[in-house]
């Protein structure tokens, strides 16, 4: 078990004085330090990219997994094993997956590719295959018209590939089955493995790490006195090929030598494949040694194209925003300030005066906290958009941080599934205080708004991937979510979420309602007639934060629907800090001139001027969908595209919608406790 070299490093050390009280509490305080430790450890919890190096010694195995053949034409993973391909000797055996990579459509097996460290073979062969039926040939030919590609793993790295267009260097994960070229179909059947490794240059993992310190107690996996050099894997490369094989092969086993040297040239195919013909397989592989070192082996994987134009494109983005955010919130402050002093210069029969003739936010004190139609569906929107609101800051926040890194396949969405579970008492508690305080302290009916905040977007949820989920299993796609996994899904849902919920809505139940600083009339004052229409200004406001965000939505967009790897977490929180300040400018802004025409309906609309970003969010995607992803084949995955964009843009707009809401509620409620109203 590996144990991390800093915590080993602050049990080795403390700054305490050795008083004998003081080193019993330090004694305990490390147990309970090492006792977390093993936990975190032995659950696999957080892995930060160049703290868990593996050393391999010359000869040592390397066993390469595969993981599901995917498309960006189709969206849909399928296995690996689907296809003709080569089977271990010891039966496909499926790998251990996290939550994360099973929603993912990640299915992870072993593989029949096996390497020895610093040992470099060439004409492997793997296997024949048996002679390709009409259903298998069919298969084929239609994964490679898809452009399905093959991802494998070794030592927790993808496979990457590397193409030369118009003088750049372009960089893929995984390889393509095959290629169609002039009516014929030619599958890649030889693979050119480069192993990229790096000596293990100390013989214990402290020093690796550059602390130096508590050497003697991290266990370095080699034993003592072992002079033999060590290798770290810091880069995996392969090199498809397609290659006639005309050799007989009937007394050849896997791994033998093949009889006739294989040449391996990425621009010229020979094996095409054809109906009632075996395919052979062949690979060699090569072993380099380079200067990457252990946490740099990522950086291949994330330097994406156009890298350059992304930061200058998000700074531009942010400092445009800023600067015209700001703009609105000094013009916003004078104006509310200005109204503010004026009254209240005023004497109060001048101030009564003021209230007969004057027209504006002041004469609907009587009304502007009249309880909203359909309270209690907008306490529940809220709540579960607090619910998401808070899980995406925190999920950001730690993957900014490192702890859910591109190594850690599927920690980001289990972490999203975990903190999302955590903050239902957020909901809770939220939801059930907005309906106590619209009905003035009334605690009648918080039980069914807790239970309903707890089922209203997972509900959803649940009906829109179900959906999806039957058009997957349909097509036999490894992206469907297993029975046993829905079973999962339910009992965290049920046994974990709803009871947190519930839990919180207790809370708000007890905790004191917010108290109204002006009484309400019995009788609702006519609103006059609008020269406009207000919800037209209200879906026209979600442009100002659909401008903070739609850069960043392209990369996020690539990351899912086109393999790329999304990793400027640090940007995507300073983005979201600032969509949050921008929806709650918005929606104060529209909240003001609503009052001011003397609209004293603004709980709804205060709600949907940041939750209208939606809207063009979801316009965004088809527009995505129809320029960058113009090569989706099928209905399928359309459907599956689009069933996906529906799901992201509710969650957005619950998220938008409750800042935009709570930031109102609090200025409304501040500006009518600012002045004496009668």
């Amino acid at each position: 078990m590996f144990i991390d070299p800093f915590l080993l490093l602050l049990i080795s050390r403390s700054g305490f004085p050795r008083s004998d009280t003081t080193m019993e509490f330090t004694g305990d305080f490390r147990i309970w330090v090492v006792l977390v430790s093993l936990i975190f450890q032995s659950c696999h919890g957080f892995y930060l990219p160049g703290s868990y190096p593996h050393k391999y010694v010359i000869g040592d195995p390397l066993l390469v997994k595969v993981n599901s053949i995917t498309s960006i034409d189709t969206e849909m993973p399928f296995s690996y094993y689907s296809l003709p391909f080569c089977k271990p000797q010891e039966g496909v055996k499926d790998s251990a997956e996290n939550l994360g990579e099973l929603l993912m459509g990640d299915r992870i097996e072993n593989s029949p590719y096996r390497f020895k460290m610093y040992t470099n073979e060439s004409e492997i062969f793997l296997c024949k295959s048996d002679l390709l039926s009409k259903d298998s040939f069919d298969l084929l030919k239609k994964r490679i018209d898809e452009m399905y590609q093959v991802n494998l793993i070794l030592d927790n790295l993808p496979a990457i590939r590397y193409t030369k267009k118009d003088g750049y260097v372009l960089r893929w994960t995984g390889y393509p089955i095959g290629v169609k070229y002039q009516d014929a179909y030619y599958v890649f059947n030889h693979l050119k493995f480069t192993v990229l490794i790096h000596k293990y240059e100390e013989a214990n993992v402290a020093r690796v790490m550059g602390t130096g310190d508590a050497a003697e107690v991290i266990p370095t996996g080699v034993n003592e006195g072992s002079d033999v050099p060590g290798y770290m894997v810091v880069g995996f490369e392969v090199v498809p090929c397609s290659v006639m094989h005309d050799v007989d092969t009937k007394k050849l086993k896997m791994y033998n030598k093949y009889p006739k040297p294989i040449k391996c040239d990425s621009n010229i195919v020979s094996m095409p494949i054809k109906e009632g013909q075996p395919i052979v397989f062949t690979y060699e592989v090569t072993f380099d040694v380079s200067d990457i070192k252990w946490p740099s082996r990522w950086d291949a994987y994330l330097k994406m194209e156009g890298s350059k134009v992304h930061w200058f494109s998000i700074l531009n983005s942010l400092m445009v925003i800023t600067f015209l955010a700001g703009i609105v919130l000094v013009i916003f402050l004078r104006t509310v300030r200005r109204d503010l002093t004026r009254y209240e210069e005023l004497d109060k029969e001048a101030q009564a005066q003021m209230n007969e003739e004057l027209s504006g936010w002041k004469l609907v004190v009587g009304d502007v906290f009249r309880a909203p139609s359909n309270a209690g569906l907008l306490c529940i929107m809220v709540g579960d958009g607090v619910q998401i609101l808070g899980m995406a800051v925190v999920t950001i926040m730690f993957a900014a941080l490192g702890f859910m890194s591109p190594a850690s396949r599927g920690n980001l969405i289990t972490g999203m599934l975990f903190f999302y579970m955590i903050l239902g008492v957020a909901a809770g508690y939220f939801a059930v205080r907005l309906w106590r305080t619209i009905g003035c302290g009334d605690n009648k009916g918080w039980v069914s708004i807790a239970w309903k905040v707890a089922c209203f977007f997972p509900g959803i949820a649940f009906l829109i991937l179900t959906t999806l989920n039957f058009l997957l299993w349909g097509s036999h796609s490894t992206g469907a979510i297993p029975f046993s996994l829905f079973v999962i899904l339910l009992l965290l849902w049920f046994c974990i979420s709803v009871p947190l919920t519930l839990f919180g809505g207790y809370l708000g139940a007890k905790a004191p309602h917010i108290e109204y600083p002006v009484r309400t009339n019995q009788i609702p004052r006519e609103i006059p007639a609008q020269k406009y229409p207000s919800w037209l200004l209200v879906l026209g406001a979600g442009t100002l934060p659909f401008g903070t965000l739609f850069i960043e939505l392209f990369f996020i967009m690539s990351s899912i629907w086109m393999g790329r790897v999304y990793y400027v977490f640090g940007f995507l929180f300073i983005v979201l800090i600032l969509l949050v300040v921008v929806c709650a400018e918005v929606s104060l802004v529209l909240t003001y001139m609503h009052l001011c025409v003397e609209d004293w309906k603004w709980w709804w609309k205060s709600f949907f001027a940041s939750g209208s970003v939606a809207i063009y969010i979801f316009l965004y995607s088809i527009n995505y969908l129809v320029f960058d992803l113009r090569n989706l084949s099928g209905p399928v995955s359309a459907t599956l595209y689009l069933g996906y964009s529906l799901f992201m843009v509710l969650a957005i707009m619950l998220a938008t919608g409750t800042v935009g809401f709570l930031s109102s509620f609090w200025f409304v409620h501040y500006l009518f406790s600012s002045v004496k109203l009668d």
